[in-house]
């Protein structure tokens, strides 16, 4: 079983419509009805949507605001997926990966709608099905709680160390690391290995080729 993170190692979902902008625009919107002062100055300078989300959350858990600011980042990622960029390799080593007998999962902090809308899009759907974990109401079981993580290894009825998460980020590491599944970091670039490795990452590719060509036996 393949649990994959979906911004990043299945596609760049901010490629064109960018994450920096997005948190821009909810920090705006936030300010515009008075509540500027819910966020830190430095939990806005990061310029990261679901810092955003998150920070309100945290100090009114559960309430309208929260869930008409998640209901505006889940508006602003579908525009996203629309321009997102696929991941080198990830299209034809999911289709791979899926025709040999692993059972792939999404597991993210994106919204599940947003990810639908981008495998659609792909033809990528059927690799799938329903397995799908995304964000919900109760944002603080986001990454890194490993709350989808669980989900997903429940639904699936898989141990979790048969399983496998390929993921981006430190907190896709520390939620693989709580429900026991072995990670695989996969970083873009060198800052963003650098910060797996620091994390405690063992192990990280700079590419999905290599995976890709061991399964095809190349």
């Amino acid at each position: 079983m393949v649990l994959w993170d979906f911004d990043g190692p299945i596609c760049r979902l901010f490629a064109r419509h960018t994450a920096e902008r997005v948190a821009t625009g909810l920090v705006e919107w936030l300010a515009g009805h008075g509540l500027h002062n819910l966020l830190s100055d430095s939990e806005r300078e990061l310029l990261d949507p679901h810092v955003v989300l998150r920070a309100v959350d945290l100090r009114h858990p559960g309430s309208d605001l929260v869930t008409e600011l998640e209901e505006r980042l889940t508006q602003e990622e579908l525009r996203a997926a629309g321009t997102a960029l696929p991941t080198p390799y990830a299209d034809p080593l999911i289709r791979t990966w899926s025709a040999v007998g692993a059972r792939p999962a999404i597991t993210t902090n994106n919204s599940p709608k947003v990810v639908r809308a981008y495998l659609e899009s792909r033809g990528l759907t059927p690799c799938f099905a329903s397995h799908i974990y995304g964000r919900t109401a109760d944002l603080h079981l986001l990454k890194p709680n490993p709350h989808c993580l669980n989900r997903a290894l429940t639904a699936m009825g898989c141990a979790p160390s048969a399983a496998l998460m390929i993921g981006d980020s430190a907190s896709d590491l520390a939620a693989a690391n709580d429900a026991g599944v072995p990670f695989l970091g996969y970083a873009r670039n060198e800052r963003k290995g650098k910060l797996l490795r620091e994390a405690g990452a063992g192990y990280v590719v700079a590419s999905l080729e290599p995976l890709l060509r061991t399964l095809r036996g190349w």
